[in-house]
């Protein structure tokens, strides 16, 4: 089975693709299939958090590029900037990943916290999307898209 062990941090050519959901992106070992069906096992460094848009390379020179995959989430939404900002502090207290835009916020869907943004003023859409959540002040990754559309 073909292995993928190094995270690449130059540009590259990829020539092969690997989808996967944020939960996914989040494990330093795991067996997988490439977009084409190959199967391969990544065995990262751990601790590793894979990005939409990284690059990796297998031991025989295939580099691929990982693709974040579409997911349910929900979206929560205000033009009120204390709002967002109380409801950002109550799902950041509870350790929930957060993807952050200009008014919205995005998170894994979970009917306890769309209610509690609700109770806070917030609408709550639910979409199918890819999620990429902040990486954290105390190095955990970078988030290096930021999209600012949903």
């Amino acid at each position: 089975m073909l292995q993928i062990t190094e995270k690449l941090n130059a540009p590259a050519t990829p020539s092969a693709s690997l989808t996967l959901p944020f939960d996914k992106r989040q494990k330093s070992r795991l067996r997988v299939s490439l977009d084409d069906s190959q199967e391969v096992a990544l065995i990262l460094e751990r601790g590793s958090v894979l990005r939409h848009g990284d690059l990796l390379r297998a031991d025989n020179g295939l580099i691929v590029e990982v693709c974040a995959a579409n997911e349910e989430v929900a979206v929560a939404s205000t033009k009120d900037s204390f709002l967002f900002a109380q409801a950002c502090y109550h799902l950041g207290n509870r350790h929930v990943p957060l993807q952050i835009g200009e008014n919205w916020l995005r998170f894994q869907r979970d009917h306890v916290l769309e209610e509690m943004v609700q109770s806070l003023g917030l609408s709550v859409k639910h979409e199918l999307s890819p999620f990429e959540p902040e990486g954290g002040a105390y190095g955990g990754y970078s988030s290096h898209s930021h999209s600012h559309s949903h």
